[in-house]
């Protein structure tokens, strides 16, 4: 539809428009050129709705729909029938289908703060004539949009949104996601054919265990699990639709017909959270606990404020709440416009998304010697954060971003708050960008790099480099290993560089008469450090064997190693069989641990720290036979409410159960908490696995 020679001009003209915000020019070009602020609406609209494929984020579309929409308040004479303020973005994609809604799904007014609301208020109260409104309020998910209709209890379609009159009919790949069931006894409440909208999610937790599983297939992760969502509608393969993870959150109904032949049916609900009620008492996943019903715009105020800060915590992304009219008479009263419902508003959380430029590319070696890009950009907010710097992985995600220095970019800080690159825009290059050349010897002692054919990551072999050892002695004294809480990053790499400290060994030995001399030191500071470097030789076996850095050896395999062994050094006779028979050690983990207690050097690493007084024997405790958990295997799934995972994992420890890395056959129970994942569905599929509560978890533990 659109030439590359109009794109470009297009993006240019966008960031003239977006600049010009809050600028005296504004006036102007509203006065203008309101039409070319249309066109490139419509443009926006089209990349979004057809391609699938934004090129600016939703906040600075957002800004430019607003302006229009303003100005078109004012000057109504200015309207014109094809403006995007009189429809929903229209967008033909011819993948799949097209469909007719059987209502139209139409876009939510956006508002950004409290003055927004308070005005939304005001003129719901004035259209309905009442002092006080009640409020039905829930998580704007940040998915895909679906509309599923339902036909004498038989789930029948499934569709995207599209232009919000048609959408793609996606039934094959809805029935994939295992949230939405394929009937639902709706006859009981005289129901003969139902719509109803929802948003496709992929949580968290999946989406990183799918990315994980990309990039261990040496292939690229997917960008955020918006779009991995949206772009799973679309996959003609149902097999890799279904190994996606997707859910299905379902918040509204937007057609009813009755069955006029039934009887004794239940009465239908009469408000919003009434039938996000009823949903749920059909099977399906709804909002029904995170919905609040608020009386008065305040209270509203205040709960959504109080939202935006927990929204880290939350399984899934959000980008805002919605707040609807609760009852559904009065929603029916106010009615709507041809944009959007008058009886509900989104509210938009802080973007976490922005446009910024890739200025040059720097290297960082880690403790496994990985090379890693880090893009440097020009500085830029990003839900409330202020971004200079993003890891850019390795030279395959370089090349599959399409990145060059100078082009311009689209960031985006997801709920983990680590910022990733969303996209480069091609369209906007002028010639002057550069190629990444990735290096071939190391940034730091200059050593050549070297690559598996297994792995994406380039590598420095030299175990001397100073970069190396640095990250390596960081992770040895770091909170999940030995814990020297009074040391950190900076005093790390401070007496690194002074010649205090050249390896892990040289913490146990530190020359405190010379650091007392140095600036920021004193006699409490040096004391704390003194401390915490003592208790740290009493840590037990599996901080010290993670705290060593070995490849592949998280927290988990560390505490499986601990368990193996009545002294650290026992591991130099294992043979890769016996290291495989043990828990969750596969051929690879085995690989990584023969070879580091192979090596000469960390042999000799490892008897210097027990000759500065560093327990490497085993001193698990002995329990009794009869303590609460002796002998079971424990695994936890979900955010649990009552205790932190690590509270958890600890207590079992405590009661002498021991905690899994995976599921398996060998697993007695899984705990499961919120938003249960993968782990579960696994589970149910092995017969001997306990699948129980946070609950009755803490009921098995002594009182």
């Amino acid at each position: 539809m659109y030439q590359e020679e109009q794109v470009k001009q297009l993006l240019a003209t966008s960031l003239e428009w977006l600049k010009a915000i809050g600028s005296a020019a504004l006036a102007e070009k509203l006065g203008t050129e309101t039409n070319q602020l249309r066109n490139i609406l419509r443009f926006h609209e089209y990349r979004y709705y057809n391609q699938n494929d934004p090129i600016i984020s939703d906040t600075e579309y957002d800004q430019l729909y607003k302006l229009l929409e303003q100005y078109e308040k004012l000057h109504p004479e200015t309207i014109t029938p094809d403006s995007p303020t009189q429809r929903v973005g229209k967008g033909l994609i011819k993948d799949f289908p097209k469909v007719q809604h059987l209502v139209p799904m139409l876009s939510l007014e956006n508002s950004y703060d409290a003055d927004d609301l308070l005005d939304w208020d005001r003129k719901a109260r004035e259209g309905s004539g009442l002092p006080v409104i009640e409020y039905c309020v829930e998580p704007k998910f940040d998915g895909a949009s679906i509309s599923l209709i339902y036909e004498n209890d038989l789930f029948t379609r499934g569709a995207t949104r599209g232009d919000g009159v048609t959408g793609d009919e996606i039934t094959i790949n809805t029935k994939q996601i295992k949230s939405l069931p394929l009937s639902a006894i709706f006859g009981e409440w005289g129901i003969q054919q139902i719509e109803i909208r929802g948003e496709v999610l992929m949580n968290k937790n999946n989406f990183k265990a799918y990315n994980e599983g990309l990039m261990e297939e040496g292939l690229p992760p997917l960008a955020n699990p918006r779009n991995a969502a949206a772009g799973s509608l679309r996959i003609k393969d149902t097999a890799v639709v279904g190994k996606r993870n997707l859910e299905a959150f379902l918040y509204h109904v937007s057609y009813l017909a009755a069955d006029t032949t039934a009887t004794n049916t239940r009465k239908m609900p009469s408000t919003h959270s009434g039938m996000i009620e009823m949903l749920w008492s059909l099977g399906f996943k709804s909002p029904k606990n995170e919905i609040r019903v608020l009386k008065g715009i305040d209270q509203v105020i205040a709960y959504v404020q109080d939202f935006e800060m927990k929204r880290d915590a939350l399984p899934y992304e959000i980008d805002g709440m919605v707040i609807k009219v609760n009852d559904l008479a009065l929603q029916e009263k106010l009615g709507m416009t041809s944009h959007h419902p008058r009886w509900a508003i989104a509210f938009k959380f802080k973007a976490r998304q922005a446009s910024s430029q890739l200025l040059e590319v720097e290297y960082q070696v880690g403790r496994t010697g990985a090379v890693t890009p880090v893009a440097k950009i020009a500085p830029v907010n990003v839900g409330g954060v202020t971004v200079s710097s993003i890891s850019i992985h390795n030279e395959e995600y370089i090349k599959e971003k399409n990145l060059l220095l100078g082009d311009h970019i689209l960031i985006e800080r997801a709920g983990d708050v680590i910022p990733q690159i969303v996209k480069s825009f091609p369209e906007l290059r002028k010639g002057a960008e550069k190629s990444i050349q990735f290096p071939t010897s190391c940034p730091v002692c200059d050593h050549p790099l070297f690559k598996t054919a297994d792995e994406a990551v380039w590598r420095c072999t030299n175990i001397n480099c100073r970069a190396q050892v640095i990250e390596r002695i960081i992770h040895f004294v770091s909170k999940d290993a030995m814990d020297i809480r009074s040391f950190g990053d900076a005093n790390v790499r401070k007496f690194y560089e002074m010649g205090f400290l050249k390896d892990i060994p040289g913490i146990y030995q530190l020359p405190f008469d010379q650091i007392r001399q140095l600036e920021g030191f004193g006699g409490k500071s040096i004391q704390n450090l003194q401390l915490a470097i003592e208790a740290s030789k009493t840590q037990p076996l599996h901080r010290i064997i993670y705290g060593l850095g070995i490849r592949y050896v998280g927290e988990t395999t560390a505490k499986t190693l601990a368990n193996a062994v009545d002294h650290l050094l026992d591991f130099s006779r294992f043979s890769i069989e016996e290291l495989q028979a043990l828990e969750d050690v596969g051929i690879k983990v085995a690989n990584s641990i023969q070879a580091f207690f192979s090596d000469a050097e960390n042999l000799t690493l490892l008897k210097k720290l027990e000759a500065l007084g560093i327990g490497l024997k085993n001193e698990m405790k002995e329990f009794h036979p009869d303590a609460a958990l002796v002998g079971k295997t424990f695994l936890f799934t979900g955010t649990l409410t009552r205790l932190k995972r690590s509270e958890a994992e600890e207590k079992v420890e405590l009661n002498g159960g021991k905690i899994l890395g995976g599921v398996s056959s060998k697993l007695d129970y899984l705990v499961v908490g919120e938003e249960a994942g993968s782990k579960l569905e696994k589970a149910k599929k092995i017969a001997t696995i306990n699948i129980i509560s946070e609950e009755e978890f803490i009921k098995m533990l002594p009182s």
